[in-house]
């Protein structure tokens, strides 16, 4: 599925995820995690990568299923920019002393079994594979 990189977009995109999950009789857990993992990857881009410069036009989105897992693969046509290149937020400092943001790909890391960037033909490329066992 390709959207506008829109806020309301995204709440399409997760719909349309859902009627996947049915679809593919998908466990809860994996589907909550599927959703999740969609979410923010898609939302980083509407929020950092969608105005200025070299702006992304789109965000697209596939999902499939290879063997015992799901790879995600989420692209959009923006400027540049790897998160798993970002520091790792310190999750042990106070919360007065942490910087704001990073966690959301920090999270989305946690729920995944890899987390891979790549820039490949001038777009931006995130590929997650999740396990399909709840």
């Amino acid at each position: 599925m390709t959207i506008p990189p829109a806020t309301e977009e995204v709440a399409r995109l997760l719909d349309a995820l859902e009627a996947f999950a049915e679809e593919a009789a998908l466990p809860p857990k994996v589907a909550h995690r599927l959703s999740v993992v969609i979410e923010e990857l898609a939302a980083n881009v509407v929020m950092h990568g969608s105005a200025g410069p070299g702006a992304a036009s789109f965000v697209a989105v596939t999902v499939h299923q290879e063997g015992d897992a799901l790879v995600a693969t989420i692209e959009d046509d923006g400027r540049a920019f790897d998160p798993l290149a970002q520091a790792a937020p310190d999750t042990d400092a106070a919360l007065e002393d942490r910087d704001i943001g990073g966690l959301g790909v920090h999270f989305v890391q946690q729920m995944t079994r890899t987390l891979h960037y790549s820039r490949t033909d001038g777009r931006n490329r995130m590929v997650a594979t999740l396990d399909l066992t709840g």
